[in-house]
């Protein structure tokens, strides 16, 4: 340990004291954010609340908490491997969240933030026209099962497919799936997009698959090529599996089906691409132009 660190722990007595220190550290190492915290304030948060075993999303009760020297240790030490390491957060305490829904995660699998969960959380009728008609689902490029879980909790008539081609990645949504006791409601398949998939139909396909830029992940801060690439890996134009996607979903959805899929910031060159596809992006409270909606009938005029 240095010396600033050596002295935190007996100078660094509540909560505040330590927020404050590991924003300031957090600061001074030049960190990434973007694994379900946006800001050096809220990963210190997550990271000394999860620690303590205390809320995640209740601060302010704690603020004034004084801490053991034993917690004290606990602390500074996440705050250091976050510095020293630069792994996201949710793989150094093995847990990301989607709203309230918590995921176990390790260096398997991309940690999980899909606006697509967003709208799973709140209102499926922004997906679906009669959420209680859908019976069966497909979730593409599944990772730790994040979206499988939440569509299955969602919508409670339906039966899951969670689809993946890395069995690393299955592995973890397993244990996510057997986590929430959903064993009996989610399939989790080993696949290249649908090449497995045979003569299976769906009602609603969901889809947050692979789509940076070779360019852009070139780029990537530490905290980013921390997790596996090719769940990052989109091509030359973040398109690759995008393509496949839209020529190949019309002959596994059921005639009034939907397909939702999320794309990142590649609007503009997807439109450009497919011009005659009318697509309908479904903006969030935290995205804009990143998550796109197509009925099956749409979908036909790829085939």
């Amino acid at each position: 340990m240095s010396f600033e660190t050596d002295t935190a722990l007996d100078d660094l007595i509540t909560v505040r004291d330590w927020l404050r220190f590991a924003v300031s550290r957090f600061h001074d190492a030049n960190l990434a954010f973007g694994h379900g915290t946006s800001s050096a304030l809220d990963e210190a948060a997550f990271l000394i609340l999860k620690t303590l075993s205390l809320p995640i999303d209740t601060l302010e009760p704690w603020l004034d908490a004084r801490l053991t020297q034993i917690e004290r240790s606990r602390v500074l030490s996440v705050i250091e491997k976050r510095v020293t390491t630069r792994r996201p957060a949710p793989y150094i305490v093995g847990e990301a969240w989607i709203g309230p829904y918590r995921f176990f995660v390790d260096e398997r699998v991309i940690v999980p933030r899909s606006y697509i969960g967003e709208f799973l959380c709140r209102d499926v009728s922004l997906l679906v026209d009669e959420p209680g008609a859908v019976q069966r689902i497909l979730d593409l490029c599944t990772g730790s099962g994040c979206l499988a879980i939440l569509a299955a909790m969602a919508f409670p008539n339906a039966t899951v497919d969670g689809v993946d081609l890395s069995q690393d990645a299955l592995q973890v949504a397993q244990r996510n799936v057997r986590d929430y006791g959903l064993e009996g409601d989610i399939r989790l398949l080993q696949s290249d997009l649908f090449s497995e998939l045979k003569d299976e139909r769906y009602d609603l396909i969901i889809a947050n698959p692979p789509y940076v830029t070779d360019e852009a992940i070139s780029k990537f801060p530490p905290e980013f090529s921390a997790e596996p690439e090719m769940a990052h890996a989109g091509g030359s134009d973040g398109l690759s599996l995008v393509r496949p996607i839209l020529e190949q979903a019309s002959g596994f959805l059921n005639d009034s089906g939907v397909m939702i899929v999320e794309v990142g910031e590649t609007e503009g060159r997807l439109e450009a691409a497919y011009p005659d596809l009318p697509f309908f992006w479904l903006d969030s409270e935290n995205s804009e132009g990143e998550v796109f909606s197509l009925r099956a009938q749409d979908l036909k005029r790829m085939t």
